[in-house]
């Protein structure tokens, strides 16, 4: 939802929430950046200036506003619509593959060299590779000072800071506080190997009908479902974990158990495209409802959401039939004492395919070339190819044809262009009408 900046100002001038995390505020006579609704005195116009990310506002010198917290709110929906090389990076970047693999391994796993990512994320976005990890960083440090009792030294190594200082540097350069003060003002829970986090979404949210996705195709283990909370595993880049999921008003209640630290970031970023927290509904609602088809469902069940994924490679296989669950984990929390066995554990061609890296299912993926490269592939084909495309990469357009775990029913979205770029969602309105 890139705007231009007159339509940008009449939202913040209107403190239109619905575009917090579409774009950043930045006012130039205080030198900070702020989300549209903040409740702050809207500036005058020559004083805003407008910004696609965060880390654009602070390359330019802007640091967060403490009111409204910039970085708390759902991500922009663009990096879902956009299937281009910006959007792919900030999917890869949010699930820490900065920290994880550095620039260069960014740059290869998008396919292009590391000078031709820096020039198009810094035309696109306004800041390059490194900044956007910073603020990453930033923001998963935030939520440790405020939510954990750890060191500040630990918060560093976990967050992904290279040194202390760095750490202690990038906190008040981009808060304008130091991490003790930040600290005095906790805004979450924590209780003894658990952190608790709010995840924000833009109303209306349809969690009823998420929740009857899961739980009509949970596997015992490794997920427990009720009416009002979802639970599961998770296997992380740097070890196990489990959360616990329960909607609320405004907010979604996550609490994680981590084996690792470092995998907050990634944890807090897979849960929310496994919800599709950053979907802009509204827009959705608006344009389907518009269809006397789906209009019933729409009005019935506004805000429905894709159920997304936490790992590529498990909803691939998950879609071929693999349901068994894998090795029991180190800490069992609960019902959830399992989780989905690695590829390397499996024995099918697919798996084998994942293990040796032959298959890359994440979400750094183009679509169009994913989708192509599953359907190629033996014992997949095209049915299962857009069904996985569409739950790992968010995809809002993807036609669902057939009757896989994708849909439980023979529902066909593939010849309605009239329901562009919105046919995922259409297909979930058409299963749960069916």
């Amino acid at each position: 939802m890139l705007l231009d900046d007159e339509r940008a100002y009449r939202a913040v001038a209107a403190r239109d929430a619905r575009f917090d995390g579409c774009f950043i505020l930045a006012v130039r006579t205080t030198r900070i950046y702020c989300r549209p609704s903040c409740p702050a005195m809207t500036p005058k116009r020559r004083n805003a200036e407008f910004y696609p990310t965060a880390a654009a506002a602070q390359s330019a010198g802007y640091r967060a506003c403490r009111r409204c917290l910039p970085d708390a709110v759902p991500g922009s929906p663009e990096w879902n619509l956009r299937a281009d090389l910006a959007a792919r990076a900030m999917r890869l970047i949010s699930d820490g593959v900065v920290e994880r693999e550095g620039v260069p391994g960014l740059a290869s796993r998008l396919g292009y060299s590391e000078r031709h990512l820096t020039r198009v994320l810094t035309a696109e976005l306004g800041a390059g590779p490194l900044a956007l990890a910073r603020a990453h960083r930033a923001h998963s440090a935030r939520l440790l000072i405020e939510t954990t009792d750890l060191s500040f030294a630990d918060i560093a190594f976990a967050a992904g800071f290279a040194s202390v200082r760095q750490f202690n540097d990038t906190i008040r350069t981009v808060f304008a506080a130091t991490p003790s003060t930040m600290r005095s003002a906790r805004t979450a829970s924590t209780t003894a190997g658990r952190i608790t986090l709010r995840l924000p979404y833009r109303p209306p949210f349809d969690a009823a009908g998420l929740l009857a996705y899961f739980r009509a195709n949970a596997i015992p283990g490794v997920e427990h479902v009720t009416d009002h909370s979802y639970a599961r595993s998770l296997r992380l880049p740097h070890g196990q974990a489990t959360v616990w999921l329960e909607p609320a008003a405004g907010h979604v209640s996550c609490s994680l158990r981590l084996t690792d630290l470092r995998d907050l970031g990634s944890a807090v970023s897979r849960v929310r495209r496994l919800l599709d927290l950053d979907a802009d509904p509204v827009a959705v609602d608006d344009f389907l409802s518009a269809d006397p088809t789906l209009r019933p469902s729409v009005l019935a069940r506004p805000g429905v959401r894709l159920p997304g994924s936490v790992d590529g490679a498990e909803t691939l296989l998950r879609a071929l039939g693999h349901n068994t669950p894998g090795e029991r984990l180190e800490r069992p929390d609960g019902p959830v004492t399992h989780l989905y066995p690695a590829p390397s554990a499996i024995d099918s061609p697919v798996a084998r395919a994942l293990a040796d890296g032959a298959l890359k299912v994440d979400v750094g993926r183009d679509a169009d070339e994913l989708h192509a490269e599953l359907s190629a592939f033996p014992g997949i084909g095209p049915s299962v190819a857009s069904y996985v495309v569409m739950r790992v990469l968010g995809a809002p357009d993807i036609p669902l044809t057939s009757p896989t775990s994708a849909t439980n029913s023979t529902i066909s979205t593939s010849d309605n262009t009239a329901w562009r770029p919105w046919r995922s969602y259409a297909a979930m309105h058409l299963r749960r009408t069916a």
